[in-house]
This record gives structure tokens, sequence and C-alpha cells, in this order.
């Protein structure tokens, strides 16, 4: 009999909003059942050592203090959030058999030559968040795949395709997960993992957040109030529309920093907020036409999903209605925090976590570094 192991996941996105975690019992290929999950957002002081780890990675200061020190507050910050988790679940350390620790991306740069090595960069001590919280812990799941020249994300269509098996295997569903970057993730009819799709297809929230907090100082469009108002520029939609990652084939990956606000720039803050939303819909539809069928459903998951704009740009670009998470049973705002739980218990078995088609690896690879806690 197939072993069901309790994990712990927990799930810190570009948008840097703060800590998702979620409680998961599966047995590496099946969800068995979900179980309590929440959210803590990021404290001001904690963002801001968060912004220059991500500026010093991307000026190459690998060596930077502001680096250590924000890797140090993110995984005490985890920790508070599996003792947060712990308290409201009911649950003792030795309920759990494994934490999923994906930690905080401050760098995501695939290989763009066959010769050339990615990097990506999670910052966060797995073996610290085990030490604290007496729970082994796998973390550094993105690093066996760059190492074997793969994009290093997505990694959550093998979690997506588990999903899918238990809610319509017989249809073909893309899945529309709109963080700070949107990714989808192709699940064929009666597809096996080997046949999933995946792929980075264009900015999710985090150009539109940066554009709203510039412009007002809010984190965010709340409601898509502001795209609502405004215009959308078609002329400077169009010229965003010829960035030349929109062509390249799948498998492909971004870096939340890939794209600039510089054509919107002469915009109001409105026609802005129009303009961006309409252009991460845009990249939406061009990434429809990469998939080998036309799907019968998309189910939109992530932050994105929340905004009434963006879900109504995203139904007039693709020319069909969307479904969210909610609408076929899923919880929209943990799935990502579920996703490494189910890979942490991959990991421990020993099981894929990428394929060709979703990270470009020339074969299924295994992932994740494990920590054992101490006795």
């Amino acid at each position: 009999m197939t072993r069901i192991l309790t994990a712990i996941g927990l799930m810190s996105g570009t948008s840097l909003d703060g800590i998702d975690a979620a409680i998961l019992k599966t047995d590496g290929r099946d969800v068995i059942e979900t179980g309590p999950a929440l959210h803590i957002p990021y404290d001001r002081d904690l963002k801001v050592w968060i912004r220059r780890a991500i500026k010093a990675a991307l000026e190459g200061r690998d060596g930077a203090a502001d680096i250590g020190k924000a890797a140090g507050e993110v995984t005490l910050a985890n920790v508070n959030a599996v003792e947060t988790l712990l308290e409201k679940a009911g649950l003792k350390r030795k309920d759990v058999d494994v934490i999923g620790f994906h930690g905080q991306t401050i760098l995501h740069r695939p290989a763009r030559e066959p010769m050339e090595q990615g990097r990506t960069w999670q910052i966060g001590d797995g073996a610290v968040l085990s030490e604290e919280t007496g729970i082994d812990v796998v973390s550094d799941f993105r690093m066996a795949d760059i190492a074997a020249r793969g994009e290093g994300a997505p990694l959550a269509p093998v979690y997506h395709g588990a999903l899918v098996r238990a809610y319509a295997p017989d249809r073909n569903i893309c899945i529309l997960n709109v963080g700070g970057v949107a990714n989808i993730t192709f699940v064929p009819r009666n597809g096996q993992e080997m046949d999933l799709l995946a792929f980075d297809c264009g900015p999710g929230n985090g150009l539109v957040d940066e554009w709203v907090e510039m412009k007002t100082g809010q984190g965010m469009d709340k409601d898509g109030a502001l795209a609502r108002q405004g215009v959308v520029h078609t002329d400077i939609l169009r010229t965003m529309l010829l960035l030349p990652y929109l062509r390249r084939k799948p498998p492909k990956s971004l870096d939340r920093y890939d794209f600039k606000l510089d054509p919107v720039l002469p915009l109001s803050t409105v026609d802005g907020a129009a303009t961006l939303t309409a252009f991460t819909a845009a990249c939406v539809r061009v990434s429809e036409t990469f998939l080998p069928e036309k799907p019968d459903d998309w189910i939109v998951c992530g932050g994105g999903r929340h905004n009434p704009a963006l879900m109504e740009a995203l139904e007039k670009a693709l020319n069909t209605s969307i479904l969210s998470a909610e609408d076929v049973g899923w919880r929209g705002d943990d799935l990502e925090a579920e996703c490494f739980a189910y890979l942490a218990v991959r990991s421990l078995k020993k099981l894929p976590l990428s394929y060709p088609k979703t990270t470009r690896v020339p074969v299924p690879t295994l992932g994740g570094v494990y920590h054992r806690a101490p006795v």
C-alpha cells in the first residue's frame, strides 16, 4: 500500500505579498485531502529587505549583506508561518512528515542558448527552518532542473495534472495561474504526466502592481478599479507585444523583472493600469497559439482572479468564458502552497518534479534538497 504523508507547503511569490502555507495529505501522485491553510502578509520592513536583495542579485552583487539579511528574515517569517498553521490546524510537529519550502525568488535567469548555464535563486535556509520547526524540510526545488539545463519553472504543472485527473480527466484543461508572472499548464484529455505542457506566458499582476504603487502608493489595483476607469492605448499595446519572448516556442520561463514600465510612462494612472491589464490578457491570447489543442476549459488561479477587470480582459482576449479555481472546487489562493507540499512528498518518494514539456529538461527530473530535523 502506498504510504500517505502529511505535508506543509510554503510559498512566497514574486508579487512579494507574503507567505502562503497549506497542509496537504498525498501519496505523491493523487491528492488525498487538503487541510487548513493561511496567508501571512510580509510586513513593510521585510519587503524592503527583499527588494534590496533583488536589486543586489540583479546587479550581480551575490555577496551583498542585503541578501544575507533578507534570507535570514525570510526564513524566520516561514518559521512563524509553520507555527501559526500548526496552531490553526490543531496539529503537533510530529503530525507532519515534511515541509516543502519554496523560499523567495530574487533572481531567475534560465539558459537562453544550448551551452549556456541558467540560474535561479530562492533565498531562505531550509536547514534552519528544519532546526527551528523540528520537522523535515525539502527546499531548493528548482536547482536540479536548472542544472539539467531546464528552465527551472514552472513547477506547478505536475500538481495541476493531479488536480485535473480528479476533476475532469476527459477534457482538455488549461490552467492559468496569475501571480507576479502568469503561467499556463495545458493538461490534455486523458493525458499522462509526460504529456503536460507548461510555460510562463507573460506578466501577471506584477506590472500593474508596480505601476499602481509608483503612481498611488497602493500595492495593487484593487478590484481593477483604476483599469476600469482608463482607456487601453492600442498603439502602445501593439509595441509591447513585439517582445521577442512572446514568439519563443515553449517550454519557456520568465523573471518577474523581464518586463519594464517604460512604454506606459507617458500615460495617466488609469490609462496605464488599463493598458497593462490588457497586455497581461493579450500575452495569454498569444500563448494559446502554442497549445496543441483548443482548451475545453480555462481555469484561473492565483491573485489575478480577484481582479474583475483582468478577468473581463481575459474573456475578451480568449473569446470564451473562463472559470475561477473556486468554480471547480479548488482553493485558488492556496494552490501554490499546496503544490509545494505535494512536490516535497514527490521529492521524498523519488518521483519527477519536471518534464521535457514543462521545463525543457531532456528527461523527467527529480528535485529538492532534503534537510532532516534534529532528533
